[in-house]
């Protein structure tokens, strides 16, 4: 039988062996007083008519309250945060990181914004996540050059809150702001830039002319936000056209080779030649120096003798001789031996008589040359026996 079954009330747990009735609300918050009375140092039991029964109760409110304002009135900032303090909706003054107070709401109302997060915002793609190719974003990407050549661009901006009340209250939506200030930013340097420049060497400048451009932006704008970094991603030119783009930048690459190659040679080549031509010049004006102070020695040394022969015709004669065959003989290994009682003269080789570790050996044959240097002296002696001869009779 179920316990709320009519006809045994013992079955009901609510009857407690009375008759079943509604609850009493006065009673019941009376049993409520009195133990919250109990807890605040009351006695539990009700007291006389008048205001002295209701005094717990006051008490409770007024430390609910108290707690209450404590609890919303002191706010702790982070570090990382700065706190914009509201009152009734006007801005009133911004609160540094550490404890600080306010008035409770709805009169005070503190917004927090993180100013040390580094933000990123990508234009002309989006991020999946790792192990997953970006999504391209073609409405953003796709830019005009200006030799009128269309390019796939994407960039990623860095960026962190630097004034929390214009970030808050000066724009709208500052992130978006962003994101439009960079491909309005990108769009009119890509669109003052050639294909090429964008494609190659020009990634760096245009990053760093990009982020100049952002930041001004954002500053006319009041959006209280400062670019870290702006870094071009990729630069490619349209999908439709890559195949020929490849083709052509080859083509420039082995154009580029090639002139490379060229000017190697040319800087092997030139340097080399222009120092044979210099050592040439050298030796031809070491040859000119050479023989003109020859033939300045040569000039003066015959004036000398020109002067000493007219003071002294015999004696300069017979020096300029002894001179001469000392100079004939001295590069000669022969000896010639004048016998004056005869014409014949006797002919010594001793470079044949002597060999050089000091021994005897037997002389070869002398050569034509040998032959015609020994008539050449024997015509050199007659004639200057000849001479003297003609020297003793004018001397009588």
């Amino acid at each position: 039988m179920a316990w709320n079954e009519p006809g045994d009330k013992k079955n009901d747990p609510w009857a407690g062996g009375r008759d079943q009735g509604p609850p009493d609300l006065d009673e019941v918050i009376r049993r409520i007083k009195q133990r919250f009375g109990g807890i605040f140092g009351g006695s539990g039991t009700p007291r006389g008519a008048g205001t002295g029964g209701s005094l717990p109760g006051f008490f409770i409110v007024i430390v609910a309250i108290v707690a209450w304002l404590a609890y919303d009135m002191i706010y702790i900032v982070e570090p990382a945060d700065r706190g914009v303090v509201l009152r009734f909706g006007k801005f009133v003054s911004t609160l540094e990181p550490g404890p600080n107070w306010a008035f409770p709401r709805p009169i005070d109302t503190v917004m927090k914004v993180n100013i040390d997060e580094v933000r990123n915002v990508e234009v002309g793609y989006r991020s999946l996540g790792r192990g997953t190719s970006d999504q391209k974003v073609r409405q953003e990407s796709l830019m005009l050059t200006r030799d009128e050549n269309i390019v796939d661009v994407k960039f990623a901006v860095q960026y962190k809150v630097l004034e929390a009340r214009d970030y808050l209250f000066n724009v709208k939506d500052p992130d978006a702001t962003l994101q439009q200030a960079t491909e309005s930013a990108v769009r009119e340097i890509v669109g003052k830039s050639n294909m090429d420049f964008v494609l190659t060497e020009g990634r760096s400048d245009i990053a760093n002319r990009a982020r100049s451009l952002i930041q001004e932006i954002l500053d006319r704008y009041k959006t209280g936000l400062s670019v870290i970094q702006v870094t071009m991603q990729d630069a490619q030119p349209p999908d439709e056209v890559q195949d020929a783009f490849f083709d052509a930048i080859k083509a420039r690459e082995d154009e580029q080779r090639v002139i490379n190659e060229a000017e190697a040679y040319s800087n092997d080549v030139l340097p080399r030649a222009r120092g044979a031509a210099a050592r040439l010049m050298e030796e031809a004006n070491g040859y000119k120096a050479e023989v003109v102070a020859r033939s300045q020695g040569e000039a003066s040394r015959f004036l000398a003798l020109l002067t000493e022969y007219e003071k002294a015709p015999v004696v300069t004669r017979e020096r300029l001789y002894i001179e001469s065959m000392e100079s004939v003989l001295s590069n000669t290994s022969k000896v010639m031996v004048d016998v004056k009682s005869g014409n014949n003269l006797l002919y010594l080789p001793l470079d044949r008589l002597i060999s050089r570790d000091g021994s005897s050996a037997k002389a070869p044959e002398p050569t034509q040359q040998e032959a015609a240097d020994a008539a050449a002296a024997d015509k050199l002696k007659e004639e200057q026996r000849q001479r003297a001869d003609s020297r003793r009779r004018e001397s009588r």
